[in-house]
């Protein structure tokens, strides 16, 4: 017999820990990459401009952001399962590309893909879980999603780093990659259940509202430009994973250029983005608590101090330091943000919202790693991340001034 669909955490404890593990695999396949693959485009194919070293970075933003998109649809109109499954399905070639690619181009390839896989896998778990949690705890939930999968991106980052160290750029750090996929891929297939119903229960406890039925057209329009609570937290996560994509793509090289060697670079690399991974279980939760918007205002400035100190800072005590201020900043921000939309919009369009929302989010490694190139190329490493940490904090500000609390909106 077929238990009956209720909202919450402890309600439906199971899958959500189930979905929590996922998405550590999903975030694992993006760290595989973090700390090694710009020393692969200087070592092994000979890339000396900092946009030529970035572009797969912005390959990857532009094939997730668009997937993210029609993720949120797809997930509204086929069930969630069904994304998260096809997400895999499509990761599967990522790490045997990485391993063996003999041109940029096949790297490039392989980047498009992961883009496209993470995607769907991530945005999968996400909406997943905010169905599961109901309105109650809905910060909670995207402080245990985010905390998953950053903390895998910063072990992975690491492990690769180690491994590279040991035994060179390629093949063996990827090999890891071939575990993620095929643990990710068996547990989405066999043991995940789809949450449709969950969040069908919710719109009809939620009721009629001003907003319940909208066209695609009209939730683009509105969580990007219309209504200046979700257009707020739009442009905030895409200014945040611009840094993320300067961060992924410059600071192994401002790491490189001085003097730490591959094993201090992996550990550099890990820091930030575990930081970030374990700040959130707490961020989350405590969102649920003060509101949103102080912990994304907050949470962008402290990023921003964090860059600047990395951009000045030439020792590894400097570096680490700016690292630990730029995860806790990510932390205050990133579950918050994903909370938000879902206090805003109706659960009826809610999945196509979060879509929207990442889509312009991950834009922001596209815009960050073409702009941190071109003013690299231009004017060096500093410039850049300087530049980085001044749209940073403006953002903030944008958010402290156009956004109101959303907490309790739909609650």
């Amino acid at each position: 017999m077929t238990p009956p669909i209720r909202l919450g955490l402890k309600e439906n404890l199971p899958q959500f820990s189930l979905l929590v593990l996922v998405n550590a695999f999903v975030g694992a396949m993006v760290g595989m990459e973090r700390s090694i693959l710009p020393a692969i485009a200087e070592e092994e194919f000979g890339l000396a401009a900092r946009v030529g070293v970035l572009s797969f970075i912005a390959v990857f933003g532009v094939s997730k952001a668009i997937t993210n998109y029609f993720a949120g649809r797809w997930s509204d109109a086929a069930g969630r399962k069904t994304v998260l499954v096809a997400g895999w399905i499509v990761a599967a070639p990522v790490p045997l590309l990485l391993m063996w690619a003999p041109t940029w181009n096949l790297v490039l390839a392989a980047n498009v893909l992961l883009g496209i896989s993470q995607g769907l896998t991530w945005s999968s778990t996400v909406i997943m879980k905010i169905d599961l949690a109901g309105p109650r705890n809905r910060g909670l939930a995207m402080g245990f999603n985010e905390f998953a999968g950053y903390l895998a991106v910063g072990v992975s980052a690491w492990a690769t780093g180690w491994i590279a160290s040991r035994h060179g750029l390629r093949p063996e750090p990827f090999y890891l990659g071939v575990a993620y996929v095929v643990a990710g891929l068996g547990l989405s297939w066999f043991a995940v259940r789809d949450t449709s119903e969950h969040a069908a229960l919710e719109a009809k406890l939620a009721g009629a509202h001003p907003h319940s039925s909208l066209t695609q057209k009209e939730i683009v329009a509105r969580t990007s430009w219309k209504d200046p609570d979700l257009s707020a937290v739009s442009q905030a996560g895409l200014v945040n994973n611009l840094n993320d994509g300067m961060a992924w793509g410059l600071f192994p090289l401002v790491f490189a250029a001085a003097g730490m060697d591959l094993a201090r670079i992996g550990t550099l690399a890990a820091l930030y983005p575990a930081v970030w991974g374990l700040g959130q279980l707490f961020t989350g939760t405590w969102s649920d608590k003060v509101g949103r918007k102080p912990f994304i205002v907050l949470g962008m400035w402290t990023q921003a101090l964090g860059i600047v100190i990395i951009a000045l800072g030439s020792t590894f005590a400097a570096f680490a330091g700016g690292s630990v201020l730029l995860g806790a900043g990510t932390a205050m921000v990133y579950p918050t943000l994903l909370a938000a939309i879902g206090d805003v919009a109706h659960p009826s369009w809610r999945a196509s919202a979060v879509g929207v929302y990442r889509l312009w989010r991950d834009m922001g490694y596209a815009v960050g790693a073409i702009l941190a190139g071109v003013i690299a190329d231009l004017a060096g490493l500093s410039a850049a991340t300087l530049a980085v940490a001044v749209l940073t904090a403006v953002s903030g500000l944008v958010v402290m001034v156009r956004m109101k609390e959303s907490l309790g909106r739909h609650a």
